[in-house]
């Protein structure tokens, strides 16, 4: 941790009666008053830097009665100085007296959505590399002169003893344990061969 000096005081910093009177964190500017009371604005994120006046600001009279100044700041309803020595501005920039407390709740979202992408992504090359893996089902193998085949939707056990000029039971007996009301596309079933119908 540095050491402490002089050249880090507003007395140093700042020029002749020049003094800071508040900070606005939306805006990251640090904000000043000088002896005739105009108002001067910092740099933005920066604590010292080349200070512009603020345009449209009301002047207001210095005095050194501070509590001549927490009199009026009780009225308008803004609250004593802090124990830092920072005080909040006497008005906005469009000349209004409120209290300017917004909270951005998004904002913790904006921190933690990389998180949820590499998890994403994380999950997407699992299961890439699962499925990828996984091995093909082997050709099923029909007995005798009967052919594969991979049914597709609309299939029905009827159906496909009509286009092969069969009977449902020859296709239940060459595929044992079939459930005809149980055909789902892409699962492999042995038919016989085709015959004039």
């Amino acid at each position: 941790m540095g050491r402490w000096t002089q050249y880090d005081e507003d007395s140093y910093r700042l020029p002749e009666g020049m003094k800071r009177v508040g900070y606005d964190s939306d805006t990251g500017r640090y904000y000043y008053r000088d002896r005739d009371g105009s108002l001067w604005e910092g740099p933005e994120g920066a604590q010292y830097g080349e200070l512009r006046r603020v345009q449209g600001a009301p002047a207001v009279a210095v005095t050194d009665d501070h509590t001549h100044d927490e009199d009026e700041e009780a009225e308008i309803g803004v609250p004593s100085s802090r124990a830092d020595g920072y005080r909040p501005l006497p008005v906005d920039m469009d000349g209004t007296v409120q209290a300017r407390h917004t909270s951005r709740t998004d904002s913790a979202y904006r921190v933690i959505l990389p998180f949820f992408l590499i998890i994403a992504a994380v999950l997407l090359l699992v299961f890439r590399l699962v499925h990828a893996s996984t091995p093909a089902a082997e050709p099923l193998q029909c007995p005798g002169m009967n052919e594969a085949y991979t049914v597709v939707r609309g299939d029905t056990c009827w159906g496909l003893s009509q286009a092969r000029g069969c009977t449902v039971q020859d296709i239940l007996d060459i595929n044992q344990g079939l459930k005809c009301e149980a055909l789902q596309p892409g699962e492999a079933i042995c038919l016989p061969p085709v015959h004039a119908v």
